[in-house]
């Protein structure tokens, strides 16, 4: 099975399937899936841009819409996770994962699915240590200060990856395993971004929700983005233990190393994007812990029975089958003929897949539940909307966006 691994998306999918249809040409050979590791900005109209944290300013449509609207197909099934630059409005709708358009599936928030044989796992967003105990309290339409926290790692999906059992073949993140850099050459890294290293010195340099993850899991592969740039390192579990590839990449612009095919050992195909019966069974088991207000996921009150929730799982997949739900478009498309966004605001819809997978796991809806809102305020003044701030991130490289980098470099020229 051949790969195509791709760092931030950024919304330029024409770029990216274009370089993948040339490398094809030129190799005489056959992609059989792509995966992006985040900042994927899955924007469907002009609505969306504002879910997404990035200046108004540097706001751009770009491509998305094309494949969300059926103009274009993916011509490659593609996989994504959440970075910190998203349509967020519209990937909460998906956050059990879903497509996101035609041949185009979002992982979820946190997930796990088969492609072929292949155990593909993923967590979405980046670390910030504010928020990582807090439920997942913010709802479409975001304020200023939600926009900059919906994408914040929780320790609730975190936890659920912690129970996976059975191998992961490969893992993504939009950010870095903290302390990744100490296997690898670190030193080039710093000659290449020399502002990393006081990260680097101080163990801040990416995320520990990822570290401890990878040190659980164990996958063949890891990949994260995030910080635009190529960084390759090997992990070793222990003393005679297995191996885990690192790679991080760039984000898709041209010169740079954004993209990198690798080639897995796999059943013959064809090959198809599954659900993967063990995540299930742990999302349906601890979905009784869902924090959907700010206070932080209570897994004690869980009746933690995953083997008997995989029974239950395992029938319905062998009843229904273990496609997933078919796509289907929740908000009107981006008509570049239009000046003016004529369709609804970006307010929670729910999604027909959504409500398929929940029903199928005899599950609760509750992404657009409004008690978090009413709690909100009293729950934690640290983060109420008047005091949170949203230039005020723990981590100083957290937010850094190239795009906008160089936007104001050509400002200046």
């Amino acid at each position: 099975m051949k790969i195509a691994v791709e760092g931030c998306m950024h919304g330029d999918l024409d770029n990216v399937y274009k370089t993948i249809a040339d490398l094809e040409r030129e190799e005489n050979t056959k992609i059989d899936l792509l995966i992006c590791c985040g900042d994927f900005q899955a924007v469907r109209n002009k609505k969306d841009l504002e879910s997404l944290n990035v200046k108004p300013k540097y706001r751009q449509m770009n491509t998305f819409w094309k494949y969300y609207s059926g103009e274009e197909l993916a011509p490659v099934p593609t996989i994504f996770i959440g970075g910190n630059h998203e349509a967020s409005n519209y990937l909460w709708e998906l956050y059990y994962g879903g497509w996101a358009a035609p041949n185009i599936f979002f992982l979820g928030f946190a997930g796990v699915v088969k492609f072929g044989n292949i155990r593909i796992g993923g967590l979405s967003g980046i670390y910030n240590f504010r928020h990582y105990k807090l439920g997942h309290y913010e709802r479409p339409p975001y304020s200023e200060s939600d926009i900059r926290s919906i994408y914040h790692v929780r320790e609730y999906d975190v936890h659920k990856l912690m129970q996976v059992q059975e191998p992961i073949d490969i893992f993504l993140s939009h950010d870095w395993p903290v302390g990744i850099t100490d296997c690898g050459n670190w030193r080039e890294l710093v000659r290449k971004k020399p502002f990393f290293e006081k990260e680097i010195q101080e163990r801040t340099l990416g995320s520990k929700p990822a570290a401890k993850l990878l040190e659980k899991l164990k996958p063949s592969y890891w990949f994260s983005a995030h910080l635009h740039c190529k960084f390759s390192a090997l992990v070793q579990h222990g003393e005679g233990g297995s191996m885990t590839k690192f790679l991080a990449l760039d984000k898709c612009l041209p010169n740079r190393k954004f993209l990198q095919i690798i080639e897995i050992e796999s059943d013959p195909g064809p090959f198809e994007i599954c659900y993967d019966e063990e995540w299930l069974a742990i999302t349906r088991t601890f979905n009784a812990a869902f924090p959907i207000t700010a206070r932080p996921a209570d897994f004690q009150s869980v009746q933690v029975d995953i083997e008997g929730s995989r029974q239950c799982v395992r029938s319905k997949l062998n009843t229904r089958g273990v496609k997933p739900f078919e796509f289907t478009r929740t908000a009107p498309c981006h008509d570049p003929s239009q000046s003016v966004f004529n369709g609804s605001s970006a307010e929670h819809h729910r999604n027909p897949q959504t409500e398929a997978l929940l029903k199928l796991l005899e599950l609760p809806y509750l992404l657009d539940n409004s008690i978090a809102s009413r709690e909100m305020s009293s729950y934690s003044p640290s983060i109420s909307k008047g005091a949170y701030s949203i230039d005020d991130e723990d981590i100083p490289i957290d937010d850094v966006d190239e795009l906008e980098e160089l936007a104001g470099a050509a400002d200046e020229e």
